[in-house]
This record gives structure tokens, sequence and C-alpha cells, in this order.
């Protein structure tokens, strides 16, 4: 035991001379230590219609022009300006008066609306997405006016959910980031560190040394597997000191830690059975798109399961699907120290 954690005290002080590893460790703790700064700025990407300010106007124009006027009022950083006739609509929005151009008319006893966006702008995307809003309000409407005079029932519209979206994309997207990217960057590291072992000859003369390959298998293993759940906790700690509150930090712990022996196993299989750093990186890249994708077929996707569990929203589908990784980064674990005692026996 005492040789396995020697490999992996120098694997882990090796890591310290590997820029890019390194930068990636600095990347992410900058954005675990001042997410509170940063969520509001990449939300805006994630969900621009969050940021407060910047309104829109919209030239409006059509013989129902009334109906989307009562939308429009709803919609706080939605500014109407009504022209005459649409091409003097359009005349405004060629001189840039206004920022979009919505020209409502009414078509066999519906609401057409034609709306008209900058072709190529940094707001563009504001634009449409305040617009969408607006017509998604006029739907509605025309929905609850109507809905005494239709024969059939409509497909159901989602309720409206009054909720932050700070919260949504902490939970969704911030902290499945913070804590999948450890383990896919431990499981990269190993398939570097052992590929680059073997074409330079080093494992060779590690294997003269009183340890077997198994012995530098699971000290470079150890290494990887520690070191993602490690960084997965300090995330944690500092995502809570900026008021992000993660409920049950031991079952997401225990998922970071399984997807990672999953991760480092496949890794370390991927380079004995290609000992070429360029390929064996190619294919364990390749593998873990597959894999995210092939998640998506689970009852939860992986990340789904750490959003619920951070947020204490977790149901007996997500602590069976912990429980699962968990025996899966068991069993993948086994089986590599068994395939690596069989290449030990062969030769590497």
């Amino acid at each position: 035991m005492s040789r396995r954690l020697a490999i992996a005290r120098r694997e882990l002080a090796s890591l310290s001379t590997e820029k890019t590893i390194v930068l990636a460790l600095l990347i992410q703790l900058v954005v675990a230590a001042f997410s509170s700064f940063l969520v509001v700025g990449l939300t805006t990407l994630y969900d621009p219609s969050s940021v407060d300010g910047g309104g829109v106007t919209v030239g409006v124009s059509g013989d129902a022009t009334d109906d989307l006027l009562d939308a429009v009022a709803t919609q706080q950083s939605v500014n109407a300006r009504v022209y005459g006739t649409p091409e003097d609509a359009r005349d405004a929005f060629r001189a840039g008066a206004v920022d979009a151009l919505a020209i409502a008319t009414h078509e066999d006893g519906r609401i057409a609306v034609d709306v008209t966006a900058p072709d190529s702008s940094l707001r563009k995307t504001l634009i449409v997405v305040q617009l969408r809003e607006t017509l998604e309000t006029l739907e509605r409407q025309e929905r609850r006016e109507r809905a005494q005079y239709l024969d059939r029932d409509l497909a159901p519209l989602p309720p409206d959910v009054d909720a932050s979206p700070y919260f949504g994309f902490s939970y969704t997207v911030l902290l499945p980031l913070l804590l999948f990217l450890p383990t896919f960057i431990s499981g990269s590291t190993a398939v570097d560190t052992l590929t680059e072992e073997i074409e330079r000859g080093t494992l060779e003369l590690l294997r003269v040394a009183p340890v077997s390959l198994r012995d530098i298998v699971d000290g470079k293993g150890l290494a990887m597997a520690v070191l993602a759940p490690v960084q997965a906790g300090a995330w944690i700690l500092l995502l809570t000191a900026n008021g992000i509150e993660v409920a049950n930090v031991g079952p997401l712990l225990v998922v970071v830690t399984a997807l990672t022996l999953v991760l480092v196993g496949t890794a370390v299989l991927l380079a004995l059975v290609v000992p070429n750093r360029q390929r064996a990186q190619l294919l364990y890249s390749l593998g873990v798109l597959a894999v995210f994708a092939v998640a998506a077929f689970l009852p939860e996707h992986p990340a789904t399961t750490v959003a619920r569990l951070a947020i204490g929203s977790a149901t007996e589908t997500t602590f069976l699907l912990v429980a699962g990784y968990a025996v899966v980064g068991v069993l993948v674990t086994v089986a590599v120290r068994a395939t690596v005692d069989r290449v030990d026996a062969e030769g590497l």
C-alpha cells in the first residue's frame, strides 16, 4: 500500500508542472469563488430575459394592433410605438427609430403577427426573447377570450412559473459544470500520464523497482480518483460561501467519486490498449461524449440528479441512481484491476 501511496503522491506533485491542468483548476476556482458575481453575467447568456433594463422598443401596426398592445402592456421591458400604416412602421425600423417591427393583422379569424428583428446585432438575442414572451402572452390572452367559442380542447399551455433565472442557472448549469469537470479532467489526465509513461519507456523503468503494474496503475488511478471529489468539495464550499446553498453534499460527492472511478478506469484501459497519447485522448473524449449522450435515456440524467440533490428535492429514483453509480464505479474498478493483472502477466 505504501508503494501505491508513494506513486500517488508523485503523480499529484507532477500535476503542478502541467500548465493545462493548473489553468483548468484555476478557471474552476475562479468560477466557484466568485460565483455570486459571475452567475449574473452568465445568466444573461443562459436566459437573456433575466436582465432588467435596456428595454426594447417595437414598432406596431396593423388592424390587430389593439390586441398586441394589450400583450405589450404586460411586459416591463417592451415598449410599443404605434404607426398608422405598416409602411410607416417599416420606415421607422429602417431609420433605427425602433428596435423591432411587429405587424399584427386578422387573418381568417386568427391574429397573425409578422415580426422583423435586426439581421445581426448583439441585441438581437435579447430582442427576440422579449418579443417571444410578448407573443406567448398574446396567445394566452386569446386562448382565455376565445375558450367559450371553441368546440374542441386545445393542448394545454405550460403554467406560468415565477422563478428566479439565477436559481435555475446556479443549480442546473453552474453546479453540474463544477462537479463534472473534475471527473472529466481526472480521466483525461490518467490517459495522458499512462500513455506518456509508455511512449517514453519510463513505465518499464518504474517496473524495475519492486512494484507491479497494478501498483503503478493503482497509484496513478488513486491520485486522479481522489483529486476530483476533493475539488468538488472545495467548489461546494465556495458556492455556499457565495450564498448558493447546496443540500445532500454526501450523495453529491458519492456521484462525483463514482463517475470519477468509471472515467479513470476507462482511461486506464484505453491507455493500455491504445498506448498512443493522441489516439487515446481522442477515443477518451469521444467516449465521454457518447456516455453523456446515452445517459439521457436514464430515468434521470446525471445533471438532473445533481440538481435534484443540490436543491433538496431528490426522489427515490434519484437515490437509487446514486447507489447505481456507486455500484458501477466499484465494478469498473474491479474489472480494470483484473485486466491490469492479466496484462502484467502477459507482458505489456
